[in-house]
């Protein structure tokens, strides 16, 4: 079943692509839908089927395609692991791809090139469970690398737009940035840990025999591979920019795949950090500097899709706190119940911008809440679950993360996540009051949504206002199953009820004033942020950042290519293959004028010939 959980999406994308190469102009919606749909379905069954397997005694599962490198005690596998963690991952990236793929169905419909568009969407999906099912390094590493591949397509699928190819190249060439460091972290590990094997499970068995230091540029070096991938300071640039693909593409990379990857990678290797927990404050200080950078952005967009976006940077931010301070259990925690609200977000925003034909703009919006209700509900119910709003889900996973680092001491890492959920409850609710309370600047000729589109945000509604109890805690009257079946190496710490009820409760304070302050500004006459201060236009334009990485990088980047192409090319490289060349025509003149058919030279050349060998044979005789 692993192996049909993984193989299986990439032989429906296989499928999905001769079909529609075959006849690029043909109508086979029914065709596509079913394969396109009917595959992740099937995948969510299996992983159902797997998760219910190990939850009832087989801890991890293995399985093995085939091999694929044998070269002496190197030994590379196509196999698979269904361990705690892997089964928890794979549950809701199925599930909710599932609901992605359906809404996908609708929202594409009239898309030329949709045969296409579902190829690449099985391909991403397959692409994600190869990553997190891989037994070893390598294979995750393949997995890794695909991911990148697919978003590069999917962000750049509307091709005849230079803008999206530019966003999609912009995603591709930083996340090899992160990957360079990732591979680097792989050859390190081989070279220094794979004496029992080159598997996780038989890395952690030796992990010990590694030096600290070593050990630790290891770590650095995965969590720049996880930087690109998740999308936090400093490769985070491409993320907003990744909104130029469809609605769905951008829900499945910001709920199922690529931008979990990273905080998955990090837990996966576990093992590695728990010893060098001075990388994890690292880590998690990034993570906190990411979500509250990415809170305060947020909070002066006016497209409703980078608003969600850079809201996805931020809630990894909290991800990376949790891992980065050994509480792996609660970054996967919230990896999960933010999976649900932030699918249902971006599913209902696009819903939003289809009824609208399009329009993205926050403020050219307003009272939809009539016209929209199913969609409204929903945005609502997820955009509690993002405030951190009990029992909503997204309160019970960000507590824990909190509370992990106000106990652990680490107060500058909490306070800046306890700011960053004022700021979250403020843009999430601006969002919400511009689009369905704020009185509308022109009058609404909607478009008619499809029930795959309106009927997944029901499901994902019901997911957001509730996956938050699989993690309730002992304080209110849970048993943190999530965290007991995980069986993470998390950092054991002792936190009274009390301390649990005074930090739930100040977030929810901070929450309720973040919702507050947006109702008073924005649920009647919502505008737009003008440029009337400096730090407002430095927000607007995002600190500048694109801007800085340009002068710094791209322009002296592109100098170096024009001095290579001008001078060092031609003048160089060439020259030296030039003076190469001279040389040998030369020595070609040269031969050519022996080389010249008169019998009267080559019986000089022989006579010359024997003249020489004559001479040689005299002089070795004399010497003797």
């Amino acid at each position: 079943m692993l192996s049909i959980i993984v193989v299986l999406p990439f032989f429906s994308a296989l499928l999905l692509g001769i079909v529609y190469l075959g006849n690029t102009k043909a109508k086979r919606y029914t065709f596509y839908t079913i394969i396109g749909v009917g595959t992740p379905m099937i995948m969510t069954l299996l992983s159902f089927i797997v998760t219910y397997q190990v939850i009832n005694g087989s801890d991890t599962l293995h399985t093995t395609l085939l091999q694929w490198i044998a070269i002496g005690d190197l030994n590379i596998s196509i196999a698979f692991m269904a361990d705690r963690l892997s089964v928890v991952m794979i549950s809701f990236i199925t599930f909710i791809g599932t609901l992605i793929h359906i809404y996908a169905a609708g929202y594409m419909k009239e898309d030329e090139a949709y045969g296409k568009f579902f190829a690449y969407f099985n391909l991403f999906m397959g692409s994600m469970l190869l990553l997190v099912l891989s037994d070893n390094p390598i294979m995750m590493f393949v997995g890794w690398e695909l991911v990148g591949l697919c978003s590069y397509l999917l962000i750049g699928f509307y091709h005849h737009d230079t803008a999206n190819i530019t966003a999609a190249n912009k995603a591709f060439i930083l996340n090899r940035v992160g990957d360079f460091g990732f591979i680097m972290a792989l050859a390190l590990l081989f070279v220094h840990g794979a004496e029992g094997g080159f598997t996780f499970e038989a890395i952690a068995t030796h992990i010990s025999a590694i030096d600290p230091e070593m050990l630790s540029l290891i770590g650095i070096l995965l969590f720049v591979g996880a930087m690109g991938k998740s999308a936090q300071i400093p490769l985070y640039v491409w993320l907003p920019d990744a909104m130029a693909g469809p609605t769905p593409v951008s829900a499945l990379i910001h709920a199922a795949t690529m931008v979990t990857a990273g905080v998955y990678m990090v837990a996966r290797y576990s093992f590695i950090y728990v010893e060098i927990p001075d990388v994890g404050i690292f880590i998690a200080s990034i993570g906190a500097a990411s979500a509250l950078f990415a809170a305060i952005i947020a909070c002066y967009q006016s497209d409703i899709k980078k608003i969600l976006a850079y809201s996805t940077m931020s809630q990894l931010g909290y991800m990376f706190i949790a891992v980065g301070l050994g509480a792996y259990s609660a970054g996967i925690f919230h990896v999960f119940t933010h999976a649900f609200f932030k699918a249902l977000l971006f599913m209902g925003a696009g819903a939003v911008i289809i009824a609208l034909h399009h329009e993205q703009n926050i403020f050219k919006m307003g009272g939809l809440k009539k016209h929209l209700k199913l969609v409204y509900i929903t945005m609502f119910i997820a955009t509690l679950a993002i405030s951190g709003i009990p029992p909503f889900a997204g309160f019970f996973s960000k507590d824990a993360i909190l509370v992990t680092a106000f106990t652990s001491e680490h107060y500058i890492i909490w306070g800046m996540g306890t700011l960053t959920a004022l700021l979250t409850a403020f843009y999430m609710f601006r969002m919400l009051f511009s689009v369905f309370h704020a009185q509308a600047k022109e009058e609404h000729k909607l478009q008619a949504l499809p029930k795959t589109m309106t009927q997944p945000l029901v499901v994902l509604a019901i997911g957001a206002a509730s996956a938050g109890f699989l993690g309730l805690n002992e304080a209110y009257g849970g048993h943190a199953l999530i965290n007991t079946f995980l069986s993470l190496p998390d950092m054991k710490l002792h936190v009274s009820h009390a301390t649990e009820y005074m930090l739930g409760g100040l977030n929810v304070i901070l929450a309720l004033l973040g919702m507050g302050l947006a109702y008073t500004l924005f649920a009647k006459n919502a505008e737009e942020a003008k440029e009337n201060t400096r730090f407002k236009s430095l927000v607007i334009h995002t600190f500048y950042i694109d801007e800085l990485y340009d002068i710094l990088i791209v322009k002296p980047l592109l100098k170096i290519s024009r001095l290579i192409e001008n001078i060092i090319d031609p003048k160089i490289f060439d020259g030296f293959i030039n003076l190469n060349i001279w040389g040998y025509l030369q020595s070609a003149e040269m031969f050519g004028t022996l080389q010249n058919g008169k019998v009267r030279y080559y019986a000089l050349y022989i006579l010359v010939g024997l003249s020489a060998i004559s001479c040689y044979m005299l002089i070795k005789l004399e010497v003797l």
